[in-house]
């Protein structure tokens, strides 16, 4: 199952093509005004679609085909026409080349990327804040779940789907036998690994195939650091790697190789793989977020590590820039309206699908975007699901953005590659700086 998590970038070459490709485009000028949110004129049932890159079982794409059903009753000739492709860079492929061609649907999914914040700026997208305000819901929103969606300078031009708080979960008995203890900050990962190797334990499961896991690491001491502000600021060119931030994750990375934190052979460990090296015992501590909770917290997770796991959320540092209750919260890739095709019907319809989706998708057992639905927690749940829903209530607004969704596709691409040499210590963390310093001067746009 796709998660928002998981984000995996296109080649360089074929990223840099399509943005020129938008560029020569960006003088199409939209249909309608993104800022007139309530656009004049009758409801007309109609066919609309959604370009989108989400599991075809999963509870958003359940919940609104439900929605969209329950719509249609009322509304004789509306249908939503989903546009799936499952596969993450083939769907970006599609999504760009689309946009290029002006030829994109009245909804689409995108992060908040360098290229959809063009998109934005050349008038091409509805300004969310405006139609929520609009509809009377932004009040609902979790503040996290929202600010995930919005550009740095604060602009909001995606709706959020899900919420989800992404935890270390670990296993206490592992802990014990090797007298390891949780690391009360991010210095003491180190000596927590060495503990565990020592008991013959893999420290740290990591699913380093799709390399965005990996990822998350490096954007961990930079949040902790210098805050948000750091990641914007370099992808801008506004920062390097070199900064202080920039060198202390480099140098914490590093660290974490040479202390054995992540199983041997973990640049091949895909995801299924990871996790079963968590849910087995083979491995101590597992990152990742709540939607896993199903297989994580409840009588799916074997019967003989079920009773040990627990979780602990990103520690701190010495004099850190942001708050032990702020860490990666994503509200998942969101969904954009074109402002082209906007009309009473889309503007209609929304309104209503919005305002049904919490409840419906809450039921799930998922966590809503909003704080208006109360999530179900399921019969078979243990104490560990309740939990994670009811910490949700109480995070914080900064985010540890993951930078795969922040980086340009060239730098990140290089930045992935160049985390797996630094861990394994194939590279020094100044070679790494220097390396990705010189990519980012080459790829930035600032």
């Amino acid at each position: 199952m796709i998660r928002p998590a998981r984000r995996i970038v296109l080649l360089a070459a074929a990223a840099a093509t399509t943005a020129l490709m938008l560029t020569a485009c960006g003088g199409a000028s939209p249909a309608a005004d993104p800022t007139d949110v309530d656009p004049e004129g009758e409801v007309v049932p109609r066919e609309i679609s959604w370009l989108l890159s989400r599991p075809a079982d999963g509870g958003v794409i359940t919940t609104m085909e439900k929605i969209a059903d329950e719509y249609a009753e009322d509304h004789p000739g509306f249908a939503l026409n989903l546009i799936t492709t499952p596969d993450r860079p083939s769907y970006i492929q599609k999504y760009e080349t689309l946009a290029a061609a002006n030829k994109l649907p009245e909804l689409f999914d995108t992060d908040a990327t360098p290229f959809a914040q063009k998109l934005a700026e050349q008038g091409r997208m509805v300004d969310v804040d405006l139609l929520l305000d609009d509809l009377g819901l932004t009040e609902d929103y979790r503040p996290a779940a929202l600010n995930y969606q919005r550009f740095d300078d604060g602009s909001l031009y995606m709706v959020p789907f899900e919420f989800q708080l992404e935890f270390f979960w670990y296993n206490k008995a592992l802990f014990d036998d090797a007298g390891a203890t949780v690391p009360a900050t991010l210095d003491d990962f180190p000596q927590m690994c060495t503990d565990l190797r020592a008991a013959g334990v893999t420290p740290i499961a990591l699913d380093g195939q799709d390399q965005w896991p990996l990822e998350r690491y490096m954007a961990y001491y930079p949040f902790r650091m210098a805050g948000p502000e750091y990641v914007q600021d370099l992808k801008n060119g506004d920062a390097s790697f070199s900064d202080p931030a920039g060198r202390a994750a480099a140098e914490w990375l590093y660290s974490l190789g040479q202390a054995g934190c992540f199983s041997e052979g973990f640049s091949a460990t895909g995801y299924a793989d990871a996790q079963a090296q968590f849910t087995s015992g083979d491995a101590a501590v597992y990152n990742i977020g709540t939607w896993e909770l199903g297989n994580l917290a409840t009588d799916a997770l074997d019967p003989g590590v079920r009773d040990d796991v627990d979780y602990f959320t990103l520690p701190t540092i010495d004099d850190a820039a942001t708050a032990d209750n702020e860490y990666v919260t994503p509200s998942g890739i969101g969904m954009a309206v074109n402002a082209k095709t906007y009309d009473p019907l889309v503007r209609d319809f929304l309104g209503f699908a919005l305002e049904r989706y919490p409840e419906l998708y809450a039921a799930t057992g998922a966590l809503s975007p909003t704080s208006s639905a109360t999530t179900t927690v399921p019969d078979t749940a243990t104490s560990l699901y309740g939990r994670a829903v009811e910490q949700a209530d109480g995070v914080g607004e900064a985010i540890a953005m993951p930078w795969d969704t922040q980086l340009d596709p060239a730098t990140n691409t290089r930045l992935q590659q160049e985390l797996t040499l630094l861990v394994q210590g194939e590279i020094t963390p100044d070679q790494f700086i220097e390396t990705m310093d010189k990519a980012l001067a080459e790829n930035s746009d600032g």
